[in-house]
């Protein structure tokens, strides 16, 4: 399965929905943060970021446009997937705002792609969702090493 890495997989967070557990499961599977909330896991629909008034009242792409970036709410996501999965919000969204849309989505290309058979690693597994190939994550980056 090719990889799906494309702006609308983007969310206002910075996260790659793309990359999530939910987007890439079989069944249930989530459509991303952006597309039509039509069938949604409930914590999407709540989510006290999408649901933000900058986002949603200001018509805001992304936190880094805000005043308040990075706020409370964004800090401690940020914090939990540091830690939990060697992966930043804050960092795409630095890097979004500094290098644009197209490199970002080139840079997670390269960083979660499966180097075994070309299929997508999940950031909350740690493995590829084609073949299952596990991969360690430094803690510095969110670069998979084999």
């Amino acid at each position: 399965m090719e990889p799906d890495y494309n702006s609308l997989l983007i969310a206002p967070c910075g996260m790659n929905c793309g990359i999530c557990y939910a987007y890439l499961r079989e069944r249930n599977k989530c459509k991303g943060c952006r597309l039509p909330d039509d069938k949604k896991p409930v914590s999407r629909l709540s989510c006290k970021i999408k649901t933000c008034d900058v986002i949603e009242n200001e018509k805001s792409v992304f936190c880094f446009e805000c005043s308040d970036f990075p706020c409370d709410r964004l800090k401690h996501l940020d914090k939990r997937y540091r830690k939990k999965y060697g992966m930043s919000m804050i960092e795409n969204l630095g890097n979004i705002r500094n290098l644009g849309m197209i490199t970002f989505l080139r840079n997670e290309k390269s960083t979660w792609t499966c180097l075994k058979c070309g299929g997508t690693i999940c950031v909350h597994k740690g493995k590829c969702s084609a073949c299952g190939e596990m991969t360690e994550f430094k803690k510095t980056g969110n670069l998979p090493v084999s």
